[in-house]
């Protein structure tokens, strides 16, 4: 399951460590689909967490991904439907989807603590992949700064779910 997390969280944070990058960074429209696409990975991991998972804490923690990153993608459309920004589809915002579905069709695979282990892990990692990301490359790079502002605001709630899956990774094993 280690390997879907590399997989879905490698997009983020190559681009972060500036392995992947483009000449003068992200723009402001990209940035905004990385933003939603990431949110919108975790809301879908977040979904299948609610239905699959065997203890009820990480099927809790679905049902809070699933709100917490609704509400993080309503603010970014809301604000880039009144900036008049589009989101643009980028080579980070496509690995970020295609992770989150092969995430998925591993997740889909699994029962049971072997379902609620890999979600948490996965969460775990994510959550640092996309931590990482806004603080090396997306804060960094948007120019508008409503986004940057929207973007530095919703950090906190990353770090918290970062430390939550954390208590639930350990609670439940590795």
């Amino acid at each position: 399951m280690k390997m879907a997390a590399t997989a879905v969280c490698g997009a983020l944070a190559l681009w972060a460590t500036g392995v992947i990058a483009q000449p003068a960074g992200p723009t402001d429209a990209q940035i905004a689909a990385i933003v939603v696409t990431a949110n919108q990975v975790d809301i879908d991991a977040g979904k299948l967490a609610v239905k699959k998972a065997h203890d009820k804490e990480v099927k809790a923690f679905g049902q809070q991904m699933i709100t917490d990153h609704t509400g993080v993608n309503k603010q970014a459309t809301q604000l880039v439907t009144r900036l008049k920004v589009k989101p643009e589809a980028n080579d980070t915002s496509r690995s970020l989807k295609q992770g989150g579905d092969e995430n998925l069709a591993k997740l889909k695979k699994l029962k049971g603590a072997a379902f609620d282990r890999a979600y948490v892990d996965h969460e775990v990692d994510y959550h640092q992949a996309v931590i990482d990301a806004l603080d090396k490359t997306l804060v960094p790079n948007a120019k508008n700064e409503e986004l940057k502002a929207l973007l530095v605001k919703v950090r906190p709630a990353f770090v918290a779910h970062l430390e939550h899956a954390k208590s639930l990774q350990a609670r439940i094993g590795k």
